[in-house]
């Protein structure tokens, strides 16, 4: 089939369901019956590799006995449809038996459905959309990775779907980061806050070339472990990961900063971690006493930071985005936070990104962090980024791609200062230096265009004649369209 129009033409039939409401629901509809129809195609191949394999859903909730449609006129459709996807598929998914032994490629079925929903009440459309998904043949890998990069234009759609953005980081960033963490496989990968999974499948691209053998392959697939709080990114995320060949995909919906940092044991612990937290958020009491008193923060990032330096592993690695905020933040939490990121890791290299990069999702400016669990900080390099040359803000049809951090890569294996009109655009900073700042981050910062001010008489001057000049434009401007239209003021 044709993939290249599939969004397009589900979109076209929820449309005119009175069920779906925005984007974002309908980006949920999509996802849950593509979850089921991929989830059936992996189902068997895991048949054909193994025996005994027995499926933890019941026969009649498989695609083959309710979704598909041998166009015979026995396919469910209107209401019998609706009525079995409410009240028995739903019901019977979110409360799957599972157990601590039941294999991940399992109970990854029931954590999909836990907080998701069908929101159509249109069961003719429904069928429609079920029809539609199921031309898909996942079977074929030429198909299947066609449709990889059809899945990834719906992550990007996410950015626009309201408040779902958040979850989507611009795919530029993941590779760009990824690429300077250089994952190896054998090494455990984590993402606390892995909304779609972008992190975790950019990492998945790195590895995968690196297969070599059986044992690889094992490898590959438990390289990567994701937490996430909310239901239809949780849902996305599995469904990426299946379509990246990962059969068990260790994604788990749930709020990393629940439990006591003073709990995690070394098992608990990663090679490598990868993140773009929340920000602007906050918590409630009862998460900020899973932290010591000194760093509990009412900001998101703040903690997440906090877990990160209590998961990261001897000789870890990380790279996180952060907001300019915590750069330059005063407040007790923030310092601390700092202060224990100085002294019990190597904070080496901090990346002030240009502005706009999550346009439309929000336009605050954001860095990268890069530090290591080897020793303590004994010096920090800064770069900032600027705009590429052409480009005024990013945005939905102009987003950032890999080739415009280029410069940076090439200056990252040869560090060297760089003053750009008397402005930092790269420096190194000792750790020394930065205690003296009282742990004030922001530095080689973007240079802000400073006003002149100019004495009282001076600039009501010229606030005049600014006045007077645009009046006279607007004079002309309605003599022109009075003049055309034949209109005698």
């Amino acid at each position: 089939m044709s993939l290249n129009n599939l969004v397009k033409r589900l979109q076209d039939v929820m449309r005119n369901d009175a069920g779906i409401n925005g984007d974002a629901q309908r980006i949920e509809q999509i996802v849950w019956i593509l979850f089921l129809k991929i989830y059936d195609a992996k189902e068997q191949e895991w048949k054909l590799l193994n025996d005994g394999y027995q499926s933890i859903l019941p026969d009649r909730l498989s695609w083959e006995n309710w979704a598909k449609d041998n166009k015979d006129g026995k396919a469910m459709t209107g209401e019998a449809l609706l009525n079995f996807v409410n009240n028995d598929l739903f019901p019977v998914l979110k409360n799957l038996p599972v157990s601590p032994q039941t294999p991940m490629n399992q109970r990854i079925v029931r954590a999909a459905f836990e907080d998701n929903n069908n929101y159509m009440k249109n069961g003719v459309l429904l069928r429609q959309v079920i029809n539609i998904i199921d031309e898909i043949n996942f079977e074929q890998y030429q198909e299947r990775h066609a449709f990889g990069d059809i899945y990834e234009n719906i992550l990007k759609s996410l950015q626009s779907a309201g408040n779902a953005g958040e979850f989507y980081t611009p795919r530029a960033v993941t590779d760009f980061m990824v690429k300077m963490i250089s994952p190896k496989l054998g090494e455990r990968i984590a993402d606390f806050a892995c909304g779609t999974g972008g992190f975790l499948t950019s990492a998945l691209k790195v590895l995968e070339p690196q297969i070599q053998s059986v044992n690889d392959r094992t490898l590959f697939n438990n390289a990567v472990y994701g937490i996430e709080k909310k239901a239809l990114p949780h849902l996305l995320c599995i469904t990426n990961l299946l379509l990246h060949d990962i059969d068990t995909p260790n994604v788990h919906h749930d709020n990393a900063l629940e439990k006591n940092v003073k709990d995690y044991t070394e098992n608990d612990k990663f090679d490598v971690i990868l993140m773009n937290p929340p920000y602007g958020g906050s918590e409630i009491e009862q998460i900020k006493t899973n932290f010591p008193i000194e760093l509990r923060s009412s900001e998101t990032a703040d903690l997440f930071m906090s877990v990160i330096m209590y998961r990261l592993k001897k000789n870890g690695r990380v790279a996180i985005v952060l907001p300019d905020g915590f750069l330059f933040g005063a407040d007790n939490a923030k310092v601390a936070i700092k202060k224990k990121l100085i002294e019990t890791m190597n904070l080496h290299t901090i990346i002030r990104l240009p502005h706009s990069v999550f346009a439309p999702y929000t336009s605050i400016t954001t860095n990268i962090l890069f530090f290591d669990n080897t020793q303590p900080t004994k010096e920090t390099w800064f770069y900032r980024l600027d705009m590429p040359e052409g480009y005024k803000n990013f945005s939905k049809t102009k987003p950032m791609k890999l080739e415009h951090f280029n410069e940076v890569i090439d200056w990252w294996h040869n560090r060297q200062a760089i003053e750009v009109e008397g402005f930092d655009k790269a420096r190194c900073y000792t750790a020394q230096e930065i205690i003296e700042r009282q742990y004030n981050l922001d530095l080689c910062g973007f240079p802000h265009e400073e006003e002149e001010i100019l004495p009282p008489d001076e600039l009501i001057a010229n606030y005049q004649q600014k006045r007077t000049a645009l009046n006279a434009d607007i004079d002309r401007i309605l003599a022109d369209i009075t003049g055309i239209l034949g209109i005698k003021l």
